[in-house]
């Protein structure tokens, strides 16, 4: 008996609990490329020593595999049109697959980046596709329930990964780390040769002579994504002035990317991001709190452990301790508020979870050095309950005005930005922490903390309350709205 294909097949062949062993398949899938995104780091110290890398090398690991990342999420339209879902979803998680063994076995540097750049480009890939099958294989009332499981089953790898990375980097060296992803892959394989269908987004065959890829935009967003990523890092370093050209280069690709989208929409050709997925309302404010909350998001993951070991001076392992807890309790959250998201409007839970993030960056004032440690871990479990509103409902919120052709574009659209949004937070909190450093005349450097260092932690966390707080204006505009409500995007 041939083992089914179509969706329609895998439908008649498992009956109505196919969704959700298809939606499984793919959350296997985006653990992988979710962990080997976070994992890394804890390894980074010691990558560093053994390539004898500096600070503006080392960043790289990280930094190469979020410009790759960012770029190829902008191309899973093209390839699910082209190859279907098994094919681009298998492709991807190979190319996972060698880049965690290579990184794992290399020897130079050179080897080691370009393992990075491979996982990198598969993650971009991987990471649009569950909203898209959330879409289109679920009805509305069930959206949200499967929304918050499939957020529930990803949060994990990055709230339990950097603990069991630590442990493994002290037992086994930093090249365990790559392996990590090895048993993720080889799961999400057979799990997409049994349930993952070999069609196109809509159940029709792909069509592999159709669409070119717009390899022009593609090669404008990895441009402008490499010259912003080294221009905010450049304004970290000794010469800020040299980050002038850098962002210059950046919002130039931003504006020629945007006229050539344009023109290619007006050409009636395939563009690499629509303009017309502006022209809906809902999408357009989801994108603006899709790129202040992945700043924020980012910003914060970055600058909570670095706060918690140079500011109040608690050790690595007891940081993972303390940040343990509030990424399960994150899981937990995003599973409850996937089933509010099918009876509550979007505004109101996304509106929620970003007063509940502004606020446990607000409290974070109340901790100093003699505070007690449970305090710490309340702001960040309070933090982390916000995250749980705002990630099963935003894209959901979002995506579901959207025509149903527009749905694979608008779900690689809205991830680019809030990864474009976190890259930005990331360098944007260590800018400020720099800043308000030199401002309080203290510096990282000093091996004892000051009540001045404190004092700059806190405003750097004020900083990102602030945008979260702005976000909410945006997140306000997702409420429903009638048809006629809706923008021109030729206008």
């Amino acid at each position: 008996m041939n083992r089914p294909a179509t969706i329609s097949e895998m439908q008649a062949r498992y009956g109505p609990r196919y969704r959700w062993l298809l939606l499984l398949s793919v959350m296997v899938g985006t653990m992988a490329t979710i962990m080997s995104s976070t994992i890394v780091n804890v390894a980074i110290p010691d990558m560093s020593q053994h390539f004898t890398l500096g600070q503006d090398r080392a960043q790289w690991v990280t930094s190469g595999f979020m410009v790759a990342m960012a770029a190829s999420m902008l191309t899973t339209p093209w390839l699910l049109m082209r190859y279907g879902y098994r094919r681009t979803y298998v492709g991807s998680m190979v190319l996972l697959l060698v880049g965690g063994i290579s990184g794992g076995f290399s020897n130079t540097y050179a080897l080691l980046l370009a393992a990075r750049v491979a996982e990198g480009l598969a993650a971009g890939i991987v990471q649009p596709i569950p909203a898209i099958i959330i879409m289109r294989a679920f009805e509305p009332h069930e959206q949200g329930s499967a929304s918050g499981l499939f957020g529930m089953g990803v949060v994990l790898a990055p709230a339990i990964g950097p603990s069991i990375g630590g442990v493994m980097v002290d037992w086994f060296g930093w090249r365990s780390i790559f392996f990590m992803v090895v048993p993720f892959c080889l799961s999400s394989l057979w799990l997409a040769y049994r349930y993952v269908p070999v069609t196109a987004p809509g159940g029709v065959a792909a069509n592999r002579r159709g669409a070119t890829l717009d390899w022009r935009g593609l090669l404008l967003v990895g441009t402008g994504s490499l010259c912003l990523l080294n221009g905010m890092v450049a304004l970290q370093g000794d010469a800020p002035s040299h980050a002038v050209p850098l962002l210059s280069a950046a919002a130039v690709a931003v504006v020629v990317f945007v006229h050539w989208q344009r023109r290619m929409a007006g050409a009636g050709r395939q563009p690499l991001m629509n303009p017309e997925l502006f022209g809906y309302r809902q999408f357009a404010m989801g994108t603006v709190v899709s790129f202040i909350y992945g700043t924020a998001l980012f910003g914060s993951t970055y600058l909570l452990p670095v706060y918690m070991q140079l500011g109040l001076g608690l050790s690595a392992s007891y940081v993972g301790s303390i940040l343990f807890p509030a990424g399960l309790v994150l899981a937990v959250t995003i599973a409850l508020v996937g089933r509010l998201a099918n009876r509550q409007p979007t505004h109101r839970l996304v509106s929620i979870g970003l007063a509940l993030l502004t606020l446990s960056f607000l409290l974070m004032r109340t901790v100093d050095l003699s505070s007690t440690v449970w305090l710490l871990v309340a702001w960040a479990i309070l933090g982390r309950i916000g995250l749980g509103f705002i990630l099963p409902s935003l894209n959901i919120g979002s995506l579901r005005t959207l025509n149903k052709d527009l749905l694979s574009q608008g779900s690689s659209t809205i991830n680019f930005i809030r990864m474009l949004g976190g890259a930005i937070g990331v360098s944007l909190c260590g800018i400020v922490l720099e800043w308000r450093l030199a401002a309080h005349g203290d510096s990282l450097t000093s091996a004892a903390s000051s009540p001045a260092r404190l004092a700059a932690f806190n405003e750097s966390f004020m900083m990102l309350a602030g945008l979260c707080a702005l976000a909410l204006v945006a997140a306000w505009q997702l409420r429903e709205v009638p048809a006629a409500a809706r923008i021109d995007p030729k206008s």
